[in-house]
C-alpha cells in the first residue's frame, strides 16, 4: 500500500484520480484549497478510512510523508485562471517548488500535470513532445501557459540537480462527469447551453480544432506514467481524434435533442486554431492509448449535467 498525495484532488480530474487510486488499494491524501473544485466531487470518498482531505493552498509550504505525488493543483480554465492571474502563476511556480521539496526530502516520485497549452498556437500539427511551441509570453493566457512551462523547467532542474524522481505529462482537452458547469470550457459550455435551451456560443468561425479525451482514459494514463518509473517525460496524454468546434456543437445538440441555435462571437486573443496530440510516445513507452470515443463519452457527460441541473435549486 502506497501513501499517495494528490494536489487538486477535489477537482474534476483529481477526484477521479483519487477514486481510482483508492480502488487500487492506496492510502490517498487529497490536498485542495477548494478555489475551483467542489467537496461534492469527493463526498462519496469521505467514509473510506484510506482517504484523507487537507484544505491547503499549495502556494504555502507543507510537510507530509508520502511515497508518490500527483501535482494537479491549478485553475485550468481561462474563466478561472484569468480572475487572478498572479495567483495562477504563483500556484504553478511556488506550488511546484513546494511539492518538489516534499518529493526531494521523501525521495518520492512526483508527477506534474502539465498542459497542451505549453505548445501555444502550434505551427506543427499534430504536436509531438519535441515541439517547443509558439507561445505569447505576455498575453492574457500566459499566466497559465507560462506558469506550466516554468513548472516543467523546475521539475527538470530538480531532476538534474537533486536527482528528484519526476514524471511530466502534457494533458490535452479532457471532459467527463464532474466538470464545473460554469468553467468556460467548450464541452461544459455547449452542454449546459443546450440543456437549458440557450443559444450555443461559438467563438470564431468554429473551424478551429480540438481533441477530446474522456476522463477515465486520462486517469489511466496518469497512473501508467507514475508507475513507469524509468520515464521522466514529457509525455502527451490526449485523444488524437480531432474535431472542429462546429462538429462538437452539432454532436451535443443531437445528443441533447436541443433546439438551441449557434451564435458566433469573436475569437479570444491567443486562442489556438488547432490542437491535436501526437501520442506515439505514450503508446510506445506506457502502452497507453484512449479507448473511449467521443460518441460514448459525450452522452455520459450530458447525463451527468442533466442530473446536475435537475437537482440545482
Amino acid at each position: 500500500m502506497r501513501r499517495v498525495l494528490v494536489t487538486g484532488g477535489a477537482g474534476f480530474i483529481g477526484s477521479h484520480l483519487c477514486e481510482r487510486l483508492l480502488d487500487q488499494g492506496n492510502d490517498v491524501i487529497c490536498l485542495d484549497n477548494f478555489s475551483t473544485s467542489s467537496r461534492h466531487n469527493i463526498l462519496h470518498l469521505l467514509q473510506n478510512p484510506h482517504f484523507e482531505v487537507i484544505r491547503h493552498d499549495v502556494i504555502e509550504p507543507i510537510r507530509l510523508e508520502v511515497d508518490q505525488i500527483y501535482h494537479l493543483a491549478c485553475p485550468a480554465s481561462p474563466i478561472h485562471y484569468q480572475i487572478n492571474p498572479i495567483k495562477t502563476i504563483k500556484t504553478s511556480v511556488s506550488g511546484s517548488i513546494n511539492m518538489l521539496g516534499i518529493a526531494k526530502r521523501q525521495r518520492a516520485r512526483i508527477l506534474l500535470a502539465s498542459t497542451s497549452e505549453v505548445y501555444g498556437d502550434p505551427q506543427v500539427h499534430p504536436q509531438p513532445e519535441s515541439y517547443w511551441g509558439n507561445v505569447n509570453p505576455i498575453g492574457p493566457r500566459s499566466c497559465y501557459d507560462e506558469g506550466k512551462r516554468c513548472a516543467e523547467t523546475l521539475f527538470f532542474d530538480y531532476h538534474r540537480q537533486h536527482k528528484t524522481d519526476i514524471a511530466v505529462v502534457r494533458i490535452f482537452n479532457t471532459y467527463g462527469p464532474r466538470m464545473l458547469p460554469n468553467d468556460g470550457r467548450v464541452v461544459s459550455n455547449f452542454i449546459v447551453q443546450a440543456l437549458t435551451g440557450q443559444n450555443i456560443t461559438m467563438y470564431g468561425s468554429g473551424n478551429q480544432t480540438r481533441s477530446f479525451c474522456y476522463v477515465d482514459d486520462l486517469v489511466a494514463g496518469l497512473i501508467q506514467m507514475m508507475n513507469a518509473t524509468a520515464e521522466t517525460g514529457p509525455v502527451n496524454l490526449g485523444n488524437p481524434e480531432e474535431y472542429t468546434i462546429q462538429e462538437l456543437a452539432k454532436k451535443i445538440i443531437q445528443i441533447t435533442g436541443s433546439s438551441s441555435q449557434i451564435i458566433y462571437q469573436p475569437l479570444p486573443q491567443d486562442d489556438p486554431t488547432q490542437r491535436k496530440p501526437d501520442i506515439t510516445l505514450a503508446q510506445k513507452k506506457l502502452g497507453w492509448q484512449p479507448t473511449v470515443p467521443v460518441d460514448i463519452g459525450l452522452p455520459k457527460t450530458v447525463e451527468y449535467f442533466r442530473n446536475l441541473l435537475k437537482n440545482q435549486p
